[in-house]
């Protein structure tokens, strides 16, 4: 396995040193658009690794780096804006690819908060049949969440449940970041994105239905001294991945944002600093996005000022194998000290890196195959978990 890495910001650092420590792939080539976060990120590995530089946005160079370097298999670990070029570029050049966040969604231009209109992951899936025909997989969705939150549902559809009510991941952390009064632990950029765009809710017998932002607030108790959280409604992968392959009667996902973090994204929204089109000002042209994400600390520079746990994980309730009422939450906890400790790199960083790491050994070896556009679901999920735990990063499990 030759592996592209594209992108060398916090997950794509992170992912570098968690694949150091195994032995699965023969070389690995991190590229980036700054060609020296690149070379920073390779600096103290082994020589199966090497920088490059590629610009993202281009199909074109994204192929050509994956012909000169032999690629097999592409991992894009860049903002979720960059998912098409990325993925048209490994198909081009023969490479299977994975992703840690999908294609963007566009809201319905009459009803947003009643229908969707065109869904996360839609673009990719459109083009599900030429990669099937090619013999070749696109595992879309393969971070932490979408990712492991999507392989504990189909763990949970297999060998915990005759049948599922609800799916419903659940995202939340007790971390601080010492010195700041607003740093986001992961990048603005797609927090914005999924977090203002309409949450998508699927419900058996309706399909896909879109809501208001933050809405139906819950509190969830999250395990490992985390504690309560209030969760509410946002946008993300697995709502539009898991109905595809678990039956279940309802799929949700609520992120514990906390209320200082939604009045900021709200304000942001008021005035107009979440989109996307280029503003002039002065004599340049420039996103009010890209403004807000110049104007706050990188995430992963924030290791060393945070402290606390970060949870990722899937609750689901239904009927148990044995026929009795059944109510689950599975998860998996990575503490920001013990993170830094072991590979350098922040907790929630280095929770969604580890994920597409352990995927691409499974694709390795051959326990995971498949061709086509699939999601973590279309895969057995015990030889995932199992393979996580050899990572020295064990998952949990808490009745509720």
């Amino acid at each position: 396995m030759r592996v592209l890495l594209v992108g060398a910001g916090g997950v794509g650092s992170a992912a570098v040193p968690i694949a150091a420590r195994r032995s699965f792939f023969e070389a690995m080539v991190v590229a980036d658009y700054d060609p020296a976060r690149a070379a920073r990120a390779v600096s103290t590995m082994d020589g199966r690794f090497t920088a490059a530089r590629v610009d993202a946005s281009s199909a074109e160079e994204v192929a050509a780096l994956c012909r000169e370097h032999r690629i097999t298999h592409v991992l894009n670990a860049v903002d979720p804006r960059f998912v098409m070029p990325i993925f048209e570029g490994a198909y081009a050049a023969g490479a299977d690819y994975l992703d840690m966040a999908m294609s963007l969604s566009k809201p319905h231009p009459e009803r947003p908060h009643e229908e969707p209109g065109v869904k996360l992951g839609d673009d990719q899936f459109a083009q599900a049949g030429r990669w099937a025909e090619a013999g070749r997989l696109a595992l879309v969705g393969m971070g932490v969440e979408p990712g492991l939150s999507d392989v504990f549902a189909r763990y949970a559809a297999d060998e915990l449940f005759g049948d599922i009510d609800e799916i419903g991941v659940r995202d939340g952390a007790n971390l601080v970041v010492d010195g700041y009064d607003f740093a986001p632990s992961f990048s603005i950029w797609t927090t914005i994105e999924e977090c203002l765009n309409p949450p998508v809710i699927w419900e058996r017998g309706r399909g896909w239905r879109t809501t208001e932002p933050f809405s139906e607030p819950e509190v969830f108790d999250f395990p490992e001294g985390i504690g309560p959280v209030e969760c509410v409604n946002v946008e993300h992968e697995e709502v539009l991945l898991i109905p595809r392959w678990v039956d279940a009667e309802r799929v949700t996902f609520k992120y514990g944002l906390g209320s200082e973090f939604i009045e900021v994204l709200r304000t942001l929204h008021k005035l107009g600093l979440d989109r996307t089109e280029p503003v002039r000002v002065g004599g340049v042209s420039v996103a009010p996005r890209d403004v807000v994400a110049a104007c706050l600390p990188d995430p992963a520079t924030l290791g060393d000022r945070m402290r606390g746990k970060t949870c990722a994980g899937t609750w689901v309730r239904g009927t148990g194998k044995s026929g009795g009422p059944r109510e689950v939450y599975l998860y998996h906890v990575v503490d920001n000290e013990w993170s830094m400790r072991e590979y350098g790199h922040q907790a929630v960083v280095w929770q969604t890196a580890v994920n597409p790491v352990v995927a691409l050994e499974l694709l390795a070896t051959g326990t995971w195959s498949g061709t086509g556009v699939l999601g973590p679901e279309a895969f057995p999920a015990r030889p995932f978990l199992d393979l996580l735990n050899d990572y020295g990063s064990p998952w949990g499990m808490e009745e509720r």
